[in-house]
């Protein structure tokens, strides 16, 4: 039964997208069966992972308000092991429309359901903003990771994702687990950085992942050609970092 974890953070601009892009394609090349669900409707993840959403018939939409079955929904990545439901401008809609529906904070989770016996990890691109699709994705989830971005602002939007969460778990009457704090954009040159990633490690109340995500000129240029950093550059620093934390996830998944 696979695990399923949300990439969340409120804030943009973290390296969410980045991660769970290519947390999924290293995991899928350690051999885990893997499915990334875009829960956002700009579709990044979507696009990121090489799929072209202008030209699919469905997508995660139409499994949430239209019945489609999600297994009709997902497509295969060009990266074995790694399927993808994706995403498109439509999510915005759904947003509207899951508010008169019943049990609406758990249609996705119902929709996954169906598939986690297919695969050993679902991983979730949550959207940048706190709405239904955001709850959604996180009553979903077994647990949560937080991509964190080494920059000044950082530990005071953390402390309001993690009231957030603690509200949103409280209300939904389920406990939303803290998986941990990625720290990401690391510039080990940089005076602030080496200081914010000493202040998560000591306040954060919850797990820091060792692995930390430094800032990488490949990872940036990897998505312009729709592709991963493994596919990209596989010799790179962010390669070997986004390696280094699908074998952290695996083993934390062991514990």
């Amino acid at each position: 039964m696979a695990k399923v974890i949300s990439f969340c953070n409120a804030k943009g601009g973290t390296g969410k997208t980045t991660t769970v892009i290519n947390v999924s394609a290293y995991l899928a090349a350690i051999g885990k069966k893997t499915l990334l669900v875009d829960v956002d409707p700009q579709a990044n993840a979507t696009i990121g992972s090489g799929v072209d959403f202008k030209n699919l018939d469905f997508n995660l939409y139409h499994s949430l308000m239209t019945g489609i079955l999600p297994e009709d929904v997902v497509r295969k990545t060009n990266i074995f092991g790694w399927d993808l439901i994706p995403a498109s401008a439509d999510l915005a809609g759904a947003q509207i429309e899951l508010v008169n529906v019943k049990n609406r904070e758990f249609i996705l989770k119902q929709v996954l359901e169906r598939l986690q016996p297919q695969y050993d990890f679902i991983l979730i691109d949550s959207p940048p903003s706190l709405g239904l699709l955001t709850v959604n994705a996180l009553a979903a989830s077994d647990e949560i990771l937080i991509p964190v971005q080494c920059e000044y602002y950082a530990l005071e939007g953390l402390n309001q994702l993690l009231k957030t969460i603690e509200l949103i778990s409280n209300n939904l009457g389920k406990e939303v687990k803290i998986m941990g704090a990625l720290l990401t954009m690391y510039d080990s040159r940089n005076k602030l950085s080496q200081e914010i990633a000493k202040r998560v490690r000591r306040e954060f109340p919850a797990y820091v992942f060792e692995t930390v995500i430094p800032r990488n000129i490949s990872l940036a240029e990897a998505p312009v050609f729709k592709k991963t950093i493994l596919q990209y550059a596989p010799e790179s620093l962010g390669a070997k970092a986004y390696q280094q934390l699908a074998e952290e996830i695996i083993s934390l998944n062991k514990s």
